[in-house]
């Protein structure tokens, strides 16, 4: 008789542990409201900045390219890519508007102050403004990485997409080194300015209207961003 009332009791005590685990397993696999709310609250939050926008075109390529266009291609793609890897990604703009307001005196002004404004009040982890490059002399060419002044995390951002640009064979031209700019300056987070080619170099014009290299100088970003502040945006 006492025999079977161990058993009994250990068969309780092992039902009762399975019945535990099954729970806990089951969390894990849904978690909670609670958990998925705190989990997108520390999400890591970047500001992607298609340069230009409205009346202000930017450079126009030999054959045509207008900057702020494909500025705002990139800043398309790199935004998909980064919320994928679960980022929350703030736009400066989505479409071909700028920013200034029709009746400011200095509209570039304007549109660069409102720019800032979304930065500000964001508090990134990080800003990456979109931009193509120009030169009277049409030989240059290659992408350009400048970072905040004074600013360790955003001359490790620059330095760590540069490593990935080599493993891509992204090899002409690349410059990095702290950049005096509006966007860069007024940032009171980590911010860099990219251009990503010349569109007074008729072969890269070329080059960067196409989806091969997009997606590849596209990729280094997103793994010199990883590598700075880590995977999942969390």
């Amino acid at each position: 008789m006492c025999k079977k009332i161990i058993i009994n009791i250990c068969l309780i005590f092992q039902i009762i542990i399975m019945v535990s685990l099954l729970i806990t397993f089951c969390k894990k696999l849904s978690p909670t409201i609670d958990a998925l709310a705190f989990s997108e609250s520390y999400k890591k939050t970047i500001v992607i900045d298609a340069g230009h926008g409205g009346r202000d075109g930017g450079c126009i390529g030999v054959n045509g390219t207008i900057e702020k266009e494909i500025n705002l291609t990139y800043a398309t793609a790199l935004k998909e890519v980064l919320e994928n890897a679960g980022y929350n990604i703030i736009m400066t703009r989505t479409d071909d508007n700028a920013l200034y307001d029709e009746n400011a005196n200095n509209k570039k002004l304007d549109d660069m102050k409102n720019r800032c404004k979304i930065i500000n009040e964001t508090k990134p982890t990080l800003t990456i403004s979109i931009h193509m490059n120009s030169f009277p002399d049409s030989s240059c060419k290659g992408a350009s990485i400048y970072y905040k002044i004074d600013d360790e995390s955003s001359k490790e951002v620059a330095h760590n997409i540069n490593k990935y640009m080599e493993l891509k064979e992204i090899k002409e031209g690349r410059n990095i080194k702290a950049g005096d700019f509006y966007i860069l300056n007024c940032s009171s987070t980590p911010a860099i300015l990219v251009e990503f080619g010349f569109l007074s170099n008729k072969e890269e014009e070329i080059m960067l209207n196409t989806d091969e290299y997009r997606n590849k100088i596209i990729n280094s970003i997103y793994a010199g961003i990883v590598l700075t502040f880590g995977n999942y945006g969390i």
